[in-house]
């Protein structure tokens, strides 16, 4: 599966949480841009109290949030070893190493298990390649699940999307809704809410820990869930600095690793557990929640296949050769 495994912990009181600090161990600063109800942050935590646990001489300080750096700003530190561990939505840095889009591609994963499947393909492979080579190490594979949510009205078939002004997830997911129609506001998950509330938003994409961490069912009201015919997944890995990775010795490598592990054990069995949780919350709150067809969901891959599909194997070197990997794995 991953080379490595996973991150570490904190909390938020403010900004911050530090686990119990040990007299001379080395503090990791984790940043990430989720509150600490987010399942992504709980993954974090799981680290952090392994990691302290193992008694390596390792300590994490977690930055929630986007309270050291902004979401789509943790790359780069993290390369050059200015940034230790990230909770990070990889296609974030597709502006740097565009074979990332293929991470959040419309219709290319199509159910938790597809995406457990794709983990261990020669897709991956080549992407966790890319990933190695920036100098960055994967502690977990974190694969969450997605919805669409509109003031206006249900998003089911592509005719459902016409006129929305939408956020999308991702340039991949973009080029497909400006295909179906839609009008497109780019920004961060951590934004939506307001764009929402001020307007600028009719509809959004994301994932389904994000429509609840951000509280997005107080604006909107119809919800599509992920359902059995999902479009929307999104690769949203633990990782860590090789830089900082390889100064450590082997034994607190070895208890990352495993902290890693058990955080992405962790997050296999959550993963379900999060939809449902997105579909009660929204529920509760008095949102529609609809789902959609095979029907339904097959329109929208054969837009995605005119646009996303097409653009990406004409601009990405060797992006069609990248698709048809991920293509191959039923």
């Amino acid at each position: 599966m991953t080379f490595y495994k996973n991150i570490m912990a904190g909390a938020a009181a403010f900004a911050f949480v530090a686990t119990a600090g040990s007299a001379g161990a080395e503090t990791l600063k984790a940043s990430h841009q989720w509150n600490t109800s987010d399942v992504r942050h709980q993954m974090v935590q799981i680290i952090a109290d392994e990691v302290a646990k193992a008694n390596v001489g390792l300590d994490v300080k977690i930055y929630p949030s986007k309270s050291l750096y902004k979401p789509k700003e943790q790359w780069a530190p993290l390369t050059k070893g200015q940034l230790d561990i990230t909770a990070f939505p990889l296609s974030y840095a597709a502006s740097r190493h565009p074979e990332f889009d293929a991470t959040l591609m419309p219709g290319l994963v199509k159910n938790h298990a597809h995406a457990a499947r794709l983990n261990d393909s020669p897709f991956m492979a080549d992407i966790k390649s890319i990933i190695d080579k920036a100098g960055v190490v994967v502690l977990s594979d974190t694969w969450l699940a997605g919805g669409f949510a509109s003031k206006k009205s249900c998003i089911l078939g592509p005719d459902t999307m016409k006129g929305q002004v939408t956020r999308a997830a991702g340039k991949a997911f973009e080029q497909m809704l400006v295909g179906a129609g839609a009008s497109i506001a780019s920004m961060p998950s951590s934004e939506i809410y307001t764009a929402m509330q001020t307007g600028v938003l009719d509809a959004a994409n994301t994932s389904s820990g994000s429509f609840v961490s951000y509280r997005i069912y107080e604006q909107v009201k119809c919800l599509t869930e992920p359902g059995a015919h999902a479009l929307w997944f999104m690769y949203e890995p633990i990782l860590m600095s090789k830089k900082t990775f390889s100064k450590l010795n082997k034994d607190q490598q070895a208890a990352l690793m495993a902290a890693g592990q058990k955080a992405e054990d962790f997050f296999a069995k959550a993963a379900e557990e999060i939809d449902q949780k997105m579909v009660d919350t929204f529920s509760k709150a008095g949102v529609e929640v609809v789902s959609m067809t095979a029907e339904q969901a097959d329109a929208w891959r054969k837009i995605a296949n005119e646009t996303s599909y097409a653009e990406f194997a004409k601009s990405v070197p060797g992006g069609k050769a990248l698709l048809d990997k991920a293509l191959a794995v039923e």
